[in-house]
């Protein structure tokens, strides 16, 4: 994941190439990259698009960074379907 903190909105804004190969979310918040707001925003923005707990998401790996790795806690079938179903009413997210 990619998360662009002091944007202009709130959005999951689709996939991008990570620059490193690999196909990451991008997500962009209002909130500053300070005192860990951004990650709150990021965890409560993606919470709310996908119908989840805020407890279902944790970070784990790069806190301090714009790219991140978030582990969902939850039924991995359910969660893709989610994702999939959200990608399909957000034709221009997909890659």
């Amino acid at each position: 994941m990619i998360l662009v903190p002091k944007a202009s909105a709130n959005r999951v804004g689709g996939i991008v190439d990570g620059g490193d190969g690999k196909a990451r979310l991008k997500v962009s918040v209002t909130a500053a990259a300070e005192g860990g707001k951004a990650n709150a925003a990021l965890i409560k923005l993606l919470a709310k698009t996908w119908r989840l707990p805020k407890t279902a998401f944790e970070i784990t790996a790069g806190p301090a960074s714009r790219r991140k790795t978030l582990f969902i806690e939850g039924d991995t079938e359910i969660l893709l379907e989610n994702v999939k179903r959200w990608l399909e009413r957000h034709p221009k997210a997909a890659p």
